[in-house]
């Protein structure tokens, strides 16, 4: 999918709410969207690997990733030009210009090809988006059939908060609605499914008395 044939109302949606909120995203979501960390240290990338994140947002989590990684490749996806902005410049101002390739494009729907010139990709990962995409179940689709075999596919996102007190989860759904976010409830059920369609092994952690949701599937080997 062209940037020019990308969804118009939810590109536009996202730039409006992080116009702004870019500025003070990575200082602000450090307190509340938990287990990235556990997410990247355990993406396990090969060297010379190729890892792709989906909704890539500020660059946080792929600069991390990236430091962690020396021998991989890196690439981004989001669907906000604003949001690319911040990651790029912070991206440059790390000095992973040259194994950081960032693009626009719909995380349900991409030409990892025609973005960025490769086919598969050895790791995807995506951290707390699934959450705010529309059709996110498309993302894992899409996100499945861009991995290389033996590859793995890791997420990481608000889980149901089963084990946390109902007001804390009420509080919590309220504060995410003014961002658009909405915790996938059949999240588990959706990667379970995929991975058995797929013919790989799922594996899924619940964090923090549920707060938080990690899975990771990864493809057979071929």
């Amino acid at each position: 999918m062209s940037t020019s044939e990308l969804p118009a109302s939810h590109a536009e949606l996202m730039d409006g709410v992080y116009r702004w909120q870019r500025h003070i995203y990575d200082l602000t979501r450090k307190y509340y969207l938990l287990g990235r960390d556990q997410m990247i240290a355990g993406l396990d990338v090969p060297p010379g690997g190729t890892v792709l994140e989906l909704g890539c947002g500020t660059g946080r989590n792929i600069v991390l990733a990236a430091r962690r990684y020396p021998d991989a490749r890196f690439f981004g996806l989001d669907i906000s030009t604003e949001m690319l902005e911040t990651a790029r410049a912070s991206i440059a101002r790390e000095g992973l210009s040259d194994r950081v390739a960032l693009a626009r494009g719909d995380a349900t729907d991409f030409d990892a090809n025609g973005l960025f010139g490769i086919e598969s990709f050895d790791r995807i990962f995506v951290s707390y988006s699934l959450s705010m995409i529309p059709g996110w179940e498309k993302t894992v689709s899409a996100a499945l059939a861009a991995l290389a075999p033996g590859g793995s596919l890791h997420v990481v996102d608000f889980g149901q908060q089963e084990g946390l007190p109902g007001w804390f989860r009420t509080l919590l759904r309220g504060w995410l609605r003014k961002f658009h976010v909405a915790p996938r409830e059949s999240l588990r059920d959706v990667l379970e499914s995929e991975s058995e369609r797929t013919g790989s092994t799922f594996r899924f952690r619940t964090l923090y008395r549920g707060y938080a949701w990690l899975a990771v599937i990864r493809q057979p080997k071929g």
